[in-house]
């Protein structure tokens, strides 16, 4: 008997399933069956002979790439992303739809651009004919608001100056009319009428304001915060108007005299006063402290100054940056340590202009160079090498453009957008699928492999030894098959809830539950195995030559019955990854903001998500049926790969 081992084991079989795959055709088919019938003599194992049979079914080696490829990205995936991005959610970018154009800028503005403003999904541009523009995810949440449908006014006039809130837009045209458009549920842009009721939660627009607009030529700055908006003129003073609730200390702004300078944080209105000596914003000691870096030391912000004056003052989120006059820079505010570093200039090189994002700055300096520092959560801080010419720079809430002299973008970074959309909470969808896609099969592997052992053992030595023990065993069993799973589960994981655990211990006694409780079905079955295969003539004769009990059930008898335990493994792998999103899906597993795909769905598990925010619930639920289903397909497959009775007409 000749032995052609070049055509037979795994990789000769994979070949040949992959040019019965891909090419085809009756004359292929009939060469390779030529082929195999030329070895039909040749000597396989059994487990070569399995996979001969396995990748044979186009079908299941489908399934086998498809499930490989979900463990890559899922295990793999999370080393290339930031260890917080799971649990990152940014209130500004909630149920933002799948889109990655927020950095794409519209071919008419990239080589005219005045000015460029953003402070949440949706950017707004002005070209120097004075035409406006909208990209990015422009669709406001349930408002049924789309901020690309520009109005017809503001399409027909000379817009000189425009500026963009979290849903809303302000516009001023060159006669000095205010435009306005977008969400205005919350008075972003109301007028008091005569004889309406004021509500005392808005700061309505003034009459003259809305009627008679403002001296173009005089406006210093025209500015948009969350959910509020401000004209300041040349001379000091100021309009503001828009929800009272957006910003606490507006009330004591709306008294304040005249400006210098003013902006918008995410809770506060701040503003330089008319010496440029202080920060103003009505509350006593707040922003009292500057500081030159992160981590640095707290000063006084009068003893930093020394004598110098603040020449602007840009807002982030939660800090605010300081462009003193002879070039220098401080910050006040909350900066968390994981950001990036302020750049520290040579002697010769000073800041030109500042300009803010949601977390992040950008400086141009006298050099022409260009330096991003603040959070760089979503790459608000990774400047291009290639910024040659760059005059001047516009931000929005997560990117930045830089511009030359003949008004033409010649870089751009920061946030192109989110492939899988945002959910609730303004986290990034695909981030957290793959997240939770690793906590979701690492659960569902840790528990078939808690059941497994208990079971093989037990299904093993019941059904080798039988009598008192098989009926012991079994009633064991039975006790635990009677326990209703998802509602003692359920049971547990609400008791846990009342108790002071660690996240991640809660997690392992999620995984123990659910292995402890899913035993009994395949100890039945290596009990089954197991009685027909302790009559077999290698068992007698194990017997006869005076091998121990224990070594005849678990070192003979067992590994004959392995390629049933492997597929019930496969199958039951499948059963666990459901049932672990079943307890997150009712709010009994792993909480938030730690991501399982089934707290993912439970996040999507109501009427307006699931009919106006679909990639919410669709992508999750997605991908757990493609894994759960392919689990299947491959555990059928084997099955029946092992099983020579399904094969013996192949």
């Amino acid at each position: 008997m000749s032995e052609k081992k070049n055509s037979s084991g795994f990789g000769a079989t994979l070949k040949r399933w992959f040019l019965r795959l891909w090419k085809g055709g009756n004359a292929l088919n009939d060469e390779l069956n030529q082929k195999d019938n030329m070895n039909v003599e040749d000597i396989v194992s059994p487990m070569q002979q399995v996979l001969r049979n396995f990748f044979d079914r186009k079908m299941a080696v489908i399934a086998l790439v498809v499930l490989i490829a979900m463990f890559l990205a899922v295990f793999i995936g999370p080393l290339f992303m930031p260890k917080y991005y799971d649990a990152y959610t940014e209130v500004t970018q909630k149920s933002i739809e799948p889109n990655m154009s927020m950095m794409s800028v519209p071919k008419e503005l990239e080589n005219d651009v005045k000015m460029i403003d953003s402070y949440g999904s949706f950017s707004v541009g002005l070209s120097n004919a004075g035409k406006v523009y909208v990209w990015g995810s422009t669709k406001i949440g349930t408002t049924g608001v789309d901020m690309a449908n520009i109005p017809e006014d503001v399409l027909n006039s000379n817009i000189v100056m425009v500026a963009a809130g979290i849903d809303h837009a302000i516009a001023i045209d060159d006669q000095g009319k205010i435009h306005a458009w977008g969400n205005n549920r919350l008075g972003q842009f109301s007028v008091l009428k005569e004889g309406e009721t004021p509500n005392p939660n808005i700061a309505y627009m003034p009459q003259e304001l809305a009627e008679n607009g403002v001296d173009v030529n005089n406006v210093k700055k025209l500015t948009c915060g969350y959910q509020c908006s401000a004209i300041l003129m040349n001379d000091g003073s100021f309009y503001l108007w828009g929800n009272k609730l957006a910003y606490a200390n507006i009330d004591l702004f709306l008294n304040a005299g005249t400006m210098y300078d003013m902006d918008f944080t995410l809770n506060y209105i701040v503003g330089i006063n008319g010496k440029c000596t202080s920060i103003f914003t009505g509350s006593r000691g707040l922003y009292d402290a500057v500081r030159t870096q992160v981590g640095s030391k707290a000063v006084k912000l009068k003893d930093y100054l020394d004598g110098r004056k603040i020449e602007s003052i840009t807002a982030a989120n939660n800090t605010m940056c300081l462009l003193l006059d002879d070039g220098s820079v401080c910050f006040a505010g909350d900066f968390a340590g994981n950001m990036t570093p302020v750049p520290t200039l040579p002697a010769d090189e000073d800041f030109v202009q500042i300009v803010a994002g949601s977390y992040h700055y950008s400086g141009l300096t006298n050099k022409g160079n260009i330096y991003s520092w603040g959070g760089n959560t979503l790459d608000q801080t990774e400047v291009p090498k290639n910024y040659e010419g760059a005059t001047k720079l516009y931000s929005g809430a997560f990117q930045t453009y830089a511009v030359n002299d003949n008004d033409e973008i010649v870089a751009k970074w920061g946030l192109k957008g989110y492939i899988f959309g945002t959910d609730t909470a303004g986290a990034n969808i695909f981030q957290r699928i793959i997240n939770g896609g690793k906590m979701t099969m690492t659960i569902g592997a840790v528990a078939v492999i808690i059941s497994s052992v208990i079971g093989i053992i037990i299904g093993c030595i019941s059904g080798y030894f039988g009598g008192k023990v098989d009926i012991l065993l079994m009633r064991v069993a039975e006790i635990f098959n009677a326990i209703p799973f998802l509602p003692f589960a359920m049971i547990l994981s609400a008791v846990m809830g009342r108790m002071t655990l660690s996240e991640d211990m809660r997690i392992f006694i999620i995984m123990c539950i659910l292995g402890v409780l899913t035993w009994p079905g395949l100890a039945r079955l290596v009990r089954g195995q197991v009685l027909v295969a302790r009559e077999s003539e290698y068992v007698t004769a194990a017997k006869a030559l005076g091998v121990k009990e224990y070594a005849i059930a678990f070192k003979h008898i067992l590994p004959n019955v392995m390629s049933v335990i492997l597929v019930n493994l496969v199958l039951n792998f499948g059963t666990c990854m459901l049932t672990e999103s079943s307890l997150s899906y009712l709010g009994f597993g792993v909480a938030y903001p730690r991501p399982t795909w089934g707290n993912m769905l439970n996040g999507a598990n109501n009427e307006t998500i699931i009919n106006a925010y679909w990639w919410q619930w669709f992508f999750t639920a997605t991908f757990l049926a493609i894994t759960c289903i392919c689990i299947n397909i491959v555990g059928d497959n084997l099955r029946d790969a092992m099983d020579p009775k399904s094969n013996s007409s192949r």
